[in-house]
């Protein structure tokens, strides 16, 4: 069998309600997995800071039995002129799994190429699939599935909101892009997140007006407005975000047993009030431990 990535959500486009339904099943047996990744190591390379992303990979596998190998890319040979072909070739020889959270997409892509074995995106500036991934295990589970359902985005155009389209438009989730026109999405995810959202019944929209958009909405989702690497004063963030702030006043626009969701790390008092993140709405602490479950649901897949 050909090995299989997740780089972009769409690498597994056939295996999202699979995905979904596994993870929450970790989640209700945790403890009682098993070894299934025995003798399984998996390498972890970081390019870019990180707290839930690195936590729930290495607790995931070691859950599953196998091991989890820290590596910061600043100490590899790959960051002082090895090629990535190379790196990647090489580490193939050693390990079962890669799990990258890199800069640049395109080295993510290369990496994915070269390696032997698969290859799982951390993160990148394009796509977070792990992260859209724990989003929809936590809308399943508070919602009870996808259908009819309407998630509102609201800020920064970025790879979660971009991930979030394909996730959304796969499983038949509606979901509104609302972000400054001067911060939308990846329009060629935003044409093929419309595309498979049309097969699918459901609905993908741009929008540039929160109020519009919150209305009747199930679930509210922000991220942070400056990503890591973007360079934007404070200053000039808030300007181009401020009207997109989830906070008490967008949340009484969205049906009153509306969700909020958001990735973390936040940032308390820009793209979200503290009264929200800490209210009866929130399940922003649920999602982050969903992030867990959805690496343990990846794993498996594509180690086992």
């Amino acid at each position: 069998m050909a090995k299989r990535d997740l780089i972009s959500v769409v690498d597994m486009q056939d295996k999202w309600p699979e995905l979904v339904d596994l993870a929450i099943q970790m989640k209700q047996e945790r403890g009682n997995h098993g070894d299934p990744l025995a003798g399984k190591t998996l390498a972890m390379i970081f390019e870019k800071p990180s707290t839930r992303t690195r936590i729930s990979f290495d607790v995931a596998i070691t859950e599953l039995g196998g091991h989890a190998l820290y590596i910061d890319e600043s100490k590899m040979q790959m960051d002082h002129g090895e090629t990535v072909e190379d790196t990647a070739k090489v580490m193939s020889r050693f390990i079962h799994g890669i799990m990258y959270r890199a800069k640049d997409y395109k080295t993510m892509d290369k990496f994915g190429e070269f390696a032997s074995v698969p290859v799982i995106s951390g993160l990148d500036n394009l796509e977070h699939p792990c992260q859209a991934l724990a989003d929809m295990v936590t809308i399943k589970e508070k919602k009870g599935g996808f259908r009819g359902k309407k998630l509102v985005y609201l800020g920064d155009g970025n790879n979660v909101c971009n991930s979030l389209l394909y996730a959304s438009a796969i499983l038949g989730l509606d979901m509104v892009a609302c972000c400054p026109a001067v911060r939308m999405p990846n329009a060629e995810i935003m044409l093929k997140a419309s595309r498979i959202a049309d097969e699918n019944g459901s609905k993908i929209i741009a929008s540039h007006d929160p109020k519009e958009a919150c209305v009747d909405a199930d679930i509210l989702y922000t991220d942070t407005w400056i990503s890591m690497g973007d360079e934007t004063p404070v200053e000039e963030a808030v300007r181009i975000f401020k009207m997109y702030q989830i906070n008490s006043e967008l949340l009484d626009l969205a049906k009153p047993d509306c969700i909020v969701m958001h990735c973390l790390p936040a940032h308390r008092g820009q793209e979200i009030t503290s009264e929200v993140i800490d209210g009866q709405h929130s399940v922003i602490f649920d999602q982050a431990e969903n992030r867990l479950h959805a690496q343990k649901a990846v794993l498996y897949m594509l180690l086992k």
